[in-house]
């Protein structure tokens, strides 16, 4: 008997390395064990230093809500796969598996001297998402894998879409290298954009 949803299984293995990502953010937001606490003044201003580690957490767990919902609407507008979408949609799942590592280094070195490299690397996985993205798309166009015409015409919106994420982050990313604490503020107001964004289409 054949599946109902012929991509069944590959959203549903996609959906356990979205929820492992997102359960391995909080990891290291926790205090260090170098921490001296003596009072609760001392406990006030530990939990202070876990600013930035929370403000990263956050923001990536925003990061890869985004991706997963997306996904999972890119998932209803194909009723077929192929070797070269399976493959690019491994592209996709290989950022979001690796993200809690750039938001590890963004929240211990965001507002130290070392910020550059951080943010540098934060925005190249982004990056690197997109093309994840584009390359999915792609494949589904060229593999005619999309249910109807009206599933292709918001399939090229969406590749639209990731080629600016793939300019955007990109430049983000070089320019970090001079300005890493500007860029994080133009990151993070890039990820509101989304999720805003994405809030309004689903209401559409």
């Amino acid at each position: 008997m054949a599946e109902a949803n012929a991509n069944s299984r590959l959203e549903a293995f996609c959906d356990g390395v979205f929820a492992i990502a997102l359960t391995l953010l909080v990891i290291d937001v926790k205090l260090p064990a170098t921490e001296v606490i003596a009072s609760n003044a001392d406990f006030w201003r530990a939990l202070q230093h876990l600013g930035p580690k929370v403000f990263a957490f956050l923001l990536s767990f925003v990061v890869i809500l985004i991706s997963w919902t997306n996904h999972h609407s890119f998932l209803k507008l194909v009723n077929k796969s192929s070797g070269s979408f399976i493959y690019a949609n491994g592209i996709l799942l290989l950022t979001v598996a690796f993200f809690p590592f750039p938001t590890s280094l963004l929240g211990e070195f965001l507002f130290s001297e070392h910020a550059a490299p951080a943010v540098v690397l934060y925005n190249a996985v982004a990056a690197a998402q997109a093309i994840g993205w584009v390359l999915m798309g792609r494949s589904a166009l060229r593999n005619r894998l999309t249910r109807d015409e009206h599933a292709t015409a918001l399939m090229r919106i969406n590749m639209k879409n990731g080629y600016y994420a793939v300019v955007l982050y990109s430049a983000l990313s070089i320019l970090a290298f001079w300005l890493p604490l500007a860029v994080a503020a133009v990151t993070t107001l890039s990820w509101i954009f989304w999720l805003v964004l994405g809030i309004r289409m689903k209401h559409e």
